[in-house]
């Protein structure tokens, strides 16, 4: 099993999300480097539960740091940090060990490591742990914000509600971090009203809905990244699929690109106020697997909750009987919501750990 990340912003990830907390060890950040505790836990009261349209579990999410951190500065030692879980109903997955819930990781997870595996509201396989990782994220994102890196995201699309794009060419700083002061993290008020709508109809039918979450960053130099394996692209992609429930990621034009010609694809370089840019944005900031200059852009896709208060149909894995399933418990009718600034997170680590 693998809960590292990074090779010199290095983010270890540990706990379960009904075991007593889950936590994050940072390593390699460097001595002297401030981190501000206000921002930071606004930062992680952005992917908090409770409200609306989150789950009901009623968790402080005030992380406990444990080292590495002395007066408000890195002091060179590893920063551990542990968020203490409170409320937690553990008898609601006593029997998903032997009837899996519906695009769970119960069955493979059964099957890989039998009964050893903690099932309790998901074990390591829970967004609970997006709370450490928003954790060291929020550390790397005012890092690189000393460094004049700028990293926001917004919530793009909830099931056929969209809000608007960010500009690909022109986007600011100011507008790239607009969403995450906004009560709902979108660029249009009224784009926020048709997705409250699309979340509540789902959680009135029982149900869940998908969503998109858009992510950028300014501020970049020319050149980060590494070919082959070590591509902004494949570093970003990498931290991103620990967030659960993303099932795709695109960057800059993305999958519409296969239905373009190179003609309308390719991006002219122009020079502006003596920099090297381009006219267009189609491939997103990245150019094999290097920062071009231009605004780094991509989106990720996530799956609906598949924690429904609707009967579905799975199987007794133990008897090989069909059997019917309703999952009880209290869960997010759009994670998507809360995964804005997981999305932010995951970036600015993979982004910081290129950039030391």
């Amino acid at each position: 099993m693998s809960f590292s990340f990074g090779q010199r912003y290095r983010v270890t990830l540990f706990g379960q999300s009904h075991g007593p907390s889950v936590g994050v060890v940072i390593d390699g950040l460097p001595a002297g480097e401030t981190v501000d505790p206000e921002t930071l836990n606004a930062f992680l009261q952005r992917r908090a539960p409770g409200g609306r349209y989150a789950t009901q579990r009623r968790e402080t999410d005030i992380p406990e740091i444990l080292s590495g951190l002395v007066d408000g500065k890195s002091c060179g030692a590893p920063i551990t940090v542990v968020f203490h879980n409170g409320d937690t109903n553990s008898g609601d997955y006593a029997s998903f060990s032997s009837v899996p819930r519906p695009s769970h990781a119960d069955y493979p997870a059964l099957v890989k490591y039998g009964d050893a595996h903690d099932i309790r509201g998901g074990g390591y396989f829970s967004a609970r742990l997006t709370a450490a990782l928003c954790f060291a994220g929020g550390v790397a994102l005012q890092a690189l914000a000393r460094r004049g890196v700028a990293v926001g995201a917004h919530l793009c699309r909830v099931g056929a509600a969209e809000d608007l794009p960010f500009d690909p060419v022109n986007l600011t700083a100011e507008t790239l971090l607009a969403p995450g002061r906004a009560a709902f993290p979108t660029l249009d008020a009224r784009a926020a009203d048709a997705m409250r709508a699309e979340i509540e109809r789902a959680r009135m039918d029982c149900d869940s809905v998908g969503g998109a979450v858009e992510c950028a960053s300014v501020g970049l130099p020319v050149g980060l990244g590494e070919p082959v394996f070590g591509g902004v692209e494949n570093r970003i992609c990498q931290a991103l699929f620990a967030v659960p429930a993303v099932r795709g990621v695109e960057f800059g034009a993305g999958f519409a690109a296969a239905s373009m010609r190179g003609s309308a694809h390719n991006d002219p370089y122009i020079l502006q106020n003596g920099q090297v840019r381009t006219a267009a944005n189609h491939h997103g900031g990245v150019l094999g697997g290097l920062t071009s200059g231009m605004p780094l852009i991509f989106r990720a896709a996530f799956k609906p909750t598949p924690s429904i208060g609707q009967p579905q149909r799975t199987l007794n894995v133990r008897t090989g009987e069909e059997t019917t399933l309703t999952i009880a418990g209290r869960h997010d009718p759009c994670v998507a919501l809360r995964a804005v600034p997981c999305v932010e997170a995951a970036a600015a680590i993979a982004l910081l750990d290129l950039m030391l």
